[in-house]
C-alpha cells in the first residue's frame, strides 16, 4: 500500500521530536522534509500545506524504536497515518475514504489494513521498555551529541 496506517506502541505515545528538540532544530528538520517533498505530499502528491511526520521502525528483539526519517505529508494523509487519533476526533470516515482513494482499494481492504495495524500495535504493546534511537537527526545537529 502506498499509504499505510502507523500505530505506535502505547508506551511511545507523546514522545515526538517537535516537543523533545530545541525549536530551531525541529524547524530545520521539518523544513528539510518540505524541501525534499518539493511542495507535494510525499505519499499522494497533493500540493499545498504540508505537515512533518516522523517515520519510526521498531525492533522487537532489542526493544528499540528508531527514527528512520521525517517526511512531508498533506493533512489528509497525516490523518490516515494517525488513524486512532483521527477517529477519536470524529473524522475516521474521511480518513478511510482518503486511504481507499490513495491506495485504490475497497473498504474491506481498509479494514484489513487497520486490523493488521492493530494486531502489530498490540504485540508491540507487550514491550514495556522501548529505547529511543534518534541518531538520524545527527545530520542536522551541527556537531552536537544526541
Amino acid at each position: 500500500m502506498k499509504l499505510e496506517i502507523e500505530l505506535v506502541p502505547d508506551g511511545c505515545w507523546y514522545s515526538n521530536l517537535r516537543s523533545a528538540l530545541p525549536p530551531a532544530l525541529w524547524d530545520k528538520i521539518r523544513k528539510d522534509a518540505y524541501r525534499r517533498a518539493g511542495g507535494r505530499c510525499m505519499v499522494c502528491g497533493k500540493k499545498g500545506r504540508l505537515e512533518a511526520h516522523e517515520r519510526w521502525s521498531y525492533d522487537e528483539t532489542s526493544h528499540v524504536q528508531k527514527l528512520e526519517t521525517v517526511v512531508a505529508l498533506c493533512h489528509d494523509c497525516h490523518s490516515v497515518v494517525h488513524i486512532a487519533r483521527t477517529q477519536m476526533m470524529g473524522d475516521g470516515d474521511r480518513a478511510m475514504e482518503h486511504f481507499m482513494k490513495v491506495n485504490g482499494c475497497t473498504q474491506s481492504e481498509f479494514h484489513r489494513a487497520l486490523g493488521e495495524a492493530n494486531t502489530l500495535q498490540q504485540r508491540r504493546n507487550l514491550i514495556d521498555d522501548w529505547q529511543t534511537d534518534i541518531s538520524w537527526i545527527k545530520r542536522f545537529s551541527e556537531g552536537r551529541a544526541f
